[in-house]
């Protein structure tokens, strides 16, 4: 069964932490190393309250780990891990507002949907007309409303967004989601990521994967972690200004083996790729230069300028 550990997104809250101003998760020096590697080394991060946090990273980054610590499933081997300011896993308080997605989970596959999210309900002591309305909102907040089906019949999209409904059950403070979008097809991946979203302002998101079009498209602010070590840290449009400012090109014109043959001399080309048919993409020294430059060389080899645009850094250039 998924781990489950508190939450509602909507409603008075049954489970209040003691220090709301807190940071949502605060990480000192985190380590955990295992008999042939570490896992996470020395790992500092601040995640505030309300954020829909990205924590990317390739596979092997340490992600898994950390969020296995964060909701006290291991433990780490020095440094000091905190969520809403109880420490974690020593304060056994922390998993009464925590929600919890592994990369994996499990289900009983003989419930339905609803069956399965009253059950979990009923573990955290929600009974009669609450429950109900509980497990009613949920199953229209996962788009499960409607499905009779029982679980083992259901796409691992289907599964995934129940999983993220399960772990709402008790309204958390703080949801934690590993890689929920791996593995998806992109009609899965769309329906997990609009759920993702609709969360945005209800409760704090902390979500870790290796897929950076879904970073960028629901989160708010990211943390790269790279062999267990932050690479880096920031809202969404910083990391990208912070990794490096937009230093291509797109270009495309009538004859563009001419304009190849052109950009070839001109030193503040560092270099040019094409997809057979299609544009130029052009990688610059300095972007300022290159505006300035290229419309007039297009003009000198009388070629006929079809489209110009720069092109934005992406999470995957900060890699």
């Amino acid at each position: 069964m998924a781990n489950t550990a508190s939450a509602k997104t909507g409603g008075e809250r049954v489970n209040e932490p003691t220090q709301p101003t807190a940071p949502a998760i605060e990480l000192d020096g985190l380590t955990k190393a295992f008999r042939h590697a570490t896992a996470v080394d020395g790992l500092n991060l601040t995640v505030p309250q309300g954020s829909v946090f990205g924590f990317l990273g390739p596979n092997g980054a340490g992600k898994t780990t950390t969020l296995r610590i964060l909701a006290s499933l291991a433990r780490p081997t020095s440094g000091d891990a905190f969520v809403l300011g109880h420490r974690v896993p020593t304060d056994a308080t922390t998993r009464s507002f925590i929600g919890y997605l592994p990369d994996v989970p499990g289900f009983p596959t003989w419930m339905t949907a609803g069956q399965y999210l009253r059950f979990v309900g009923e573990l955290f002591g929600l009974r009669g007309s609450q429950l109900a309305a509980r497990v009613d909102s949920l199953l229209d907040l996962a788009g499960l409303k409607e499905t009779t089906a029982r679980i083992g019949a259901y796409s691992r999209g289907m599964k995934q967004r129940l999983g993220i409904a399960q772990a709402l059950v008790n309204s958390p403070r703080l949801l934690l989601l590993d890689e929920p979008t791996s593995a998806l097809d992109p009609l899965g991946r769309k329906d997990v990521l609009n759920m993702i979203a609709a969360l945005a302002g209800r409760t704090t998101v902390f979500f870790s994967t290796h897929i950076l079009a879904d970073v960028e498209r629901v989160c708010d602010q990211a943390a790269i972690l790279n062999r267990g070590r932050l690479v880096s840290q920031a809202p969404i449009e910083d990391l990208k200004a912070r990794h490096g400012s937009a230093r291509r090109l797109m270009v495309e014109v009538d004859d563009p083996e001419r304009l190849l043959a052109a950009l070839a001399e001109q030193p503040w080309v560092v270099a040019v790729r094409r997809r057979q048919s299609g544009p130029l993409h052009i990688e610059v020294r300095e972007i300022e230069t290159a505006q300035r430059e290229l419309p007039g060389i297009v003009a000198t080899e009388h070629l006929a300028l079809l489209r110009f645009q720069v092109e934005e850094t992406s999470l995957e250039d900060v890699f």
